[in-house]
């Protein structure tokens, strides 16, 4: 008998950012896989059970998972944010292209969830209001050249440019060799957003210029939103600024 295997985001971590059909499948699985921080997040049944492993044995979680579902059980795998953005959907369809077939015929789905880029945009104002793009400046999965041609090429071409695993221990200099790139090519003005942990009780929201950004103002925590040459802020007495793309590009807004 195969089981189900649903991928579930649960958002930035405030619970009320979790969907309601994230909740549903929650109720609906018996077996629970993920990252220990996010799985500490939900409040399960005795009879529901966790298998936790760290962060960076995604693979193997997928397959854990996949072993499990197809064994007749009702399985979750849990990611923070949305689940298909650098999360774990994509590992979960990596293990399915090349496992048995078996792994094919689970019924498999996933859930989406506020990403973070979504969550820290919201609270700044409206910076992904015109095109943007998500990029990860990890080079756990992918050369750091790649990552540099991609940093340009989006700049280059005005997109306003998110930034996921900005920064680490293992990781301290991606971050302010990826300003040194758009300054190449963007004002100093360019309004930087570092987003930390929003929606939790230490989230912390900083507004910069692409000119004074600086690596230590982020950490793993944090989503870094830099604007594109248009982006615009809106400066409030006694209250936190606005910061906006506008909707029409290469003339003013209406």
């Amino acid at each position: 008998m195969t089981g189900n295997l649903t991928v579930i985001g649960l958002g930035p971590g405030n619970p009320d950012q979790t969907t309601p059909e994230a909740r549903a499948a929650i109720e609906a699985a018996s077996e629970f896989f993920g990252y220990g921080p996010y799985l500490d997040r939900l409040a399960l049944a005795p009879d529901k059970k966790r298998h936790a492993s760290d962060n960076r044995e995604e693979l193997a979680r997928a397959r854990a998972a996949l072993e499990m579902a197809a064994s007749g059980r009702s399985v979750a795998v849990v990611s923070g944010g949305d689940a298909g953005v650098f999360a774990m959907a994509a590992a979960i369809c990596e293990a399915i292209e090349q496992g048995p077939a078996t792994w094919r015929e689970i019924d498999f789905s996933v859930v989406p969830g506020i990403t973070a880029m979504l969550a820290v945009a919201a609270r700044a104002g409206a910076p992904l209001g015109h095109d943007f793009c998500a990029i990860s400046l990890s080079d756990n999965l992918k050369p750091w050249e790649v990552i540099e041609a991609r940093l340009r090429a989006a700049s280059g071409a005005g997109f306003v440019l998110a930034f996921y695993n900005p920064i680490s221990r293992a990781r301290p200099w991606q971050l302010g060799r990826a300003f040194e790139i758009l300054r190449e090519t963007l004002p100093e003005a360019t309004p930087v957003i570092f987003g930390r942990a929003v929606g939790r009780t230490d989230e912390r929201m900083a507004v910069a210029t692409l000119g004074d950004a600086r690596p230590d103002q982020a950490d793993m925590a944090t989503c870094v939103i830099v604007g594109s040459a248009e982006t615009r802020v809106i400066v409030r007495k006694g209250r936190a600024p606005l910061v906006y793309s506008p909707r029409s590009t290469g003339r003013p807004a209406r």
